[in-house]
């Protein structure tokens, strides 16, 4: 009956995760199903039903209470087990304790003590030799991995001697325009050096999720080329300040990467000397920031080999369940 018993617990299991409030709002569900299902409660004589429940509690209570008692006695006797191993375990220290006690003196004579002494101070010279040896041989190797060191260094350095250093808004100040960033988003500055107030007719901005042009109508655009990366288009704007400058703001699609360029013609900025303080988190709006902070926990858990957020959550429901049920065997369950 073992088996048969056991087939449908992967799916009561499933049902036991989902009632938070425990076995009574599990066995309440049962007999919700019975009620508005069957006809257990109405199709037979007058308590059947009732009978069948508690007969049924009775030979599973029984059955409960035996498996209970047997592990209680498997407890005991392993307890039992477990002192008299200790017990052996003491009394065969005690026999090698007694057996090793004995005389720890003895007198040498002068012939014996010139010996030993003899061969003391042999051991102690090698001992030194083979000390001395190791210095050397650690010198040797830090001064190695120093000069190691250093040519890593400078090959990262060489890599990065031509890259721009980062403004203050993390981004780049160009000849024609300057551009700063933080995790989410990306604003654009392009002054026009011209002697007459520009309408918004006069200006050229196109915004497409990978490309971007900047530029007055009649005139060869000061920007226009790839993004470094995509945009939403439909959360990005422009503005035209004073008449003399246009102000472009980027919504980033991926918001966990810093640009090192605004479009692929650009000079590349040096994102390692980027400051992040210059945009927290708390620069984000709260949707945003709760999806940020999410992702970078779960990509920490999984690193360590721990549970994601979503996994957390159904291991503490399932606990939970658990806790307040000690009574059920929960050791041949399978969980995912």
């Amino acid at each position: 009956m073992g088996d048969d018993e056991e087939k449908y617990d992967g799916m009561l299991l499933v049902m036991a995760q989902q009632h938070e409030g425990g076995v009574q709002e599990l066995v309440n569900t049962f007999f919700s199903f019975l009620r508005r299902k069957t006809d257990f409660f109405i199709g037979g004589d007058t308590g059947a039903a009732e009978k069948l429940v508690k007969d049924a509690f009775a030979h599973h209570s029984k059955l409960a209470l035996e498996v209970h008692q047997e592990k209680q006695r498997k407890q005991e006797k392993e307890k039992k087990e477990k002192a008299k191993r200790a017990a052996n375990l003491a009394e065969e220290e005690e026999r090698k304790k007694k057996k090793d006690d004995g005389p720890r003196i003895q007198e040498l004579t002068d012939e014996e003590a010139e010996k030993l002494q003899s061969e003391l101070d042999k051991k102690k010279k090698e001992e030194e030799k083979v000390v001395s040896a190791t210095t050397n041989t650690d010198k040797t190797s830090d001064k190695a991995e120093k000069e190691k060191g250093s040519e890593s260094e400078g090959e990262e350095d060489e890599k990065d001697k031509d890259k721009l250093k980062p403004n203050a808004g993390n981004g780049a100040d160009l000849s024609n325009y300057k551009w700063t960033q933080t995790l989410s988003e990306v604003d654009l500055v392009v002054p026009f050096d011209v002697k007459f107030r520009i309408k918004g007719r006069d200006v050229v901005v196109d915004i497409q999720r990978r490309s971007l042009k900047v530029g007055l109508k009649g005139h060869p655009p000061i920007i226009e080329g790839q993004l470094y990366n995509e945009v939403k288009v439909e959360e990005s704007s422009w503005l035209l300040d004073d008449g003399k400058v246009v102000v472009v703001h980027l919504e980033k699609i991926n918001k966990m990467e810093w640009w090192n360029k605004l479009v692929a013609t650009d000079p590349e900025i040096n994102t390692k000397k980027i400051c992040p303080e210059n945009s927290k988190l708390s620069d984000l709006d709260g949707e945003t920031r709760g999806m940020v902070e999410k992702m970078m926990y779960d990509q920490r858990q999984k690193s360590m080999g721990l549970p994601t957020s979503e996994e957390q959550k159904k291991q503490d429901i399932l606990k939970k369940f658990m806790a307040q049920h000690p009574e059920m065997d929960f050791s041949k369950a399978k969980f995912s």
